[in-house]
Formats: structure tokens, sequence, C-alpha cells
């Protein structure tokens, strides 16, 4: 489709939404959020449009005044000067529009729910587990989303065999979806007398929280056992059966969940996670689908790939998928220079679809 076709076709979308909003009588609810979402999600690639268009218009206009042989010499070098910095403008103008049309993840605005488990490497990688886990605790504090833990396997040495929580915020999906993965750390574990530097791993895994009208459950569908809850090292830590298993039989995916007293809370949080886990079968699948005929892909989520690279003796963090190291591991470790590894990786996406997109058009 031409171009310009496109983006009238975006204009007069904009405006017909415009009208049906304005317009008075009796109407459904649901419907009139749902265009009311559309409109204001239009809105900025309108006014882009609408810029882009007085941007071209003022190019025409200098450069018709810079070729223009009756004027003075003095007003058509001002006006290539001009020009220059309308062309600039222009362009940047035209990557800002590029980049706002581009298809949109429909996942990016929801919430997520974060699983990180222990890999190769025993008590170390447990640790690492736990680190990565408060690093992404401290990363939604310092972002303003709500952290809610969802369930904690301890190895009753301060490291995770397993931890799972909620993430509720603004765009905290599209901030963390490039996490999913393996995560390896380099360094000399504590119990280490030789100082000998280990290497171990924990995988990261972030899905779209789903809502019961995305995902449809079947009760048939699902075998729950119920039993007594325990701690680290088998020893009991409730006395009645609150803890639950859920297995989804059509596709054997099992979520635990023992934290809370109540058989019904854990049943309700077990549920959650099974939901967000099928949503992202779901996803993966589509994605997998519309994405055959590419080779690679950033951020494509696939956990058996390494990812990132924490190397405590040298100080360093490296992103395999972009090929950028940080020399700033405690700030990463802290969450708040997780930002410019997030930051690149986003960019890093946006530029290849841009480019798939040219490729296409």
């Amino acid at each position: 489709m031409n171009l310009d076709l496109k983006l009238d076709r975006v204009v007069l979308r904009h405006e017909e939404l415009a009208h049906l909003l304005a317009a008075e009588g009796k109407r459904d609810a649901q419907e009139f959020a749902r265009m009311a979402k559309e409109y204001s999600d239009l809105a900025p690639t309108v006014e882009t449009i609408l810029e882009l268009r007085k941007a071209q218009g003022e190019v025409e206009e200098l450069a018709s005044l810079s070729q223009d042989a009756a004027a003075e010499p003095e007003m058509r070098a001002l006006a290539d000067e001009e020009l220059r910095a309308a062309k600039t403008r222009l362009q940047e103008i035209d990557q800002r529009l590029k980049l706002l049309l581009l298809p949109k993840d429909e996942a990016d605005e929801r919430d997520a729910i974060l699983e990180v488990r222990a890999g190769t490497g025993g008590e170390e990688a447990a640790l690492f587990a736990a680190e990565l886990f408060r690093m992404y605790r401290r990363y939604a504090e310092l972002h303003n989303w709500k952290f809610e833990i969802i369930s904690i396997n301890e190895t009753g040495l301060g490291g995770y065999k397993e931890a799972i929580a909620s993430i509720s915020g603004r765009g905290v999906f599209a901030r963390l979806k490039f996490e999913s993965g393996v995560h390896r750390v380099q360094r000399v574990p504590a119990t280490e007398g030789s100082g000998r530097i280990h290497t171990s791993a924990a995988t990261v895994a972030v899905l779209p929280e789903a809502e019961e009208v995305d995902i449809q459950i079947d009760e048939k569908d699902l075998r729950i056992d119920v039993f007594r809850a325990s701690g680290p090292g088998g020893q009991s830590v409730n006395t009645t059966d609150s803890a639950v298993r859920i297995t989804h039989i059509p596709t054997g995916l099992v979520v635990q969940q023992q934290d809370e007293k109540s058989q019904h809370k854990n049943k309700a949080k077990a549920l959650k996670v099974l939901r967000a886990r099928l949503f992202e079968m779901e996803r993966t699948k589509r994605e997998a689908e519309r994405a055959a005929s590419r080779k690679s892909q950033v951020g494509s989520g696939d956990r058996s790939e390494r990812i990132r690279t924490y190397n405590f003796p040298q100080g360093r963090v490296t992103d395999h998928r972009i090929n950028m190291t940080l020399y700033k591991i405690e700030a990463v470790m802290e969450g708040g220079g997780l930002d410019e590894l997030i930051d690149a990786l986003i960019a890093d996406d946006q530029a290849s679809r841009l480019a798939q997109l040219a490729e296409e058009a």
C-alpha cells in the first residue's frame, strides 16, 4: 500500500472515531471503551503525520526559494541554510512516524508474571537466582510498579530454586519481555577455598499476564491435588492440607503453590500463573508462525538461549544478543543500571523490525 494512502487512512479513522465518540444516543459501554482506546492510541500517530506534512511543505517551499534565480543571493543563501535544517527535522519526524507505524505487540501494555529458576551450578545457581529476583524487584520499585510475590522455593542457604512474582504497572511487559532466557554468572563462590571462578546459570521467564477472557480454562481439564505445605529441607510449615498442585491435563503444565495458609488463595494464585503460561504458549505459537521465514529474532524469549553473562571478577555485564558490555555490574544488580541494557534491546528490536518493514515494502 502507498504510504501516503496509509497515512490518509489513519487520519480518516481518527476523525471517524471522534465523530462516533461525540455522537449522542445509547451505546454499549464496552464498545465505547474500545473506541476511546483506539482513538487515544491513534492520537500520537495522527499528530506526527500532521507534523510530517507541515515539514514536507516547508522543505518544498524552501527548496523552491533556494532555486529561484530571480531572488537575491542573500535570500537564496538563507533559504539554503534553513533548507538543510528543515530536511534534518523532516528525517527525524519521518523516523518517529515509522516507529509509531510499527505493528504493536498486543501484550506490551499488560502486567507480567516473572519466573526465575536456578539452572546448572547447584547452590551457587540458586544464590544467583535469588539475586536476579531481587534485581527485578528493585527495578520494579524504581519504576513505581507493584511487585507481588506469588511463591518462593528456598534452598535454606539463601538461594532460590524457583521464585515467581506478579508485576503490575504501566508498560511492564514492554520493558521486561527481553529478559526471558538463560542468565549466566561467573564468579568465585563464597564456599570456594581455592579462589577458582565458577560458571552457573539461572533461567528467567517473563510472561504477559492473562485475563480470564483471554484464556478459558475448563475445570475438567484440571487435576487438582492438595497436600501439606513444607519448607526448606522438607520440614512441615503447615498443619493443614493448604498447598495446591494444579495439572493442566491437555498440555501437561504443572503449577504448585503453597505460600498462603488458605487453600483457596493458593488455588487462585496457581491458576493465575497457569493462565499466564497457557497464554504465553498460544502467543509464542502465533509469533513463531508469523516469524517462520525469519532466521533470527531479538528477544524471541527462547529459554534455551544464553542471553546475558554477569562476570563479577571483571565487574561487567554482557548482553550477547546485541554484543553490549557494561562495566557497572553493581548498578545493574541494584536495578538502576538495567535500563541501559533494556533501552538498547528495545532500540535494536525496533531497528530490525524497521528493516523488515522496508524489505516488505
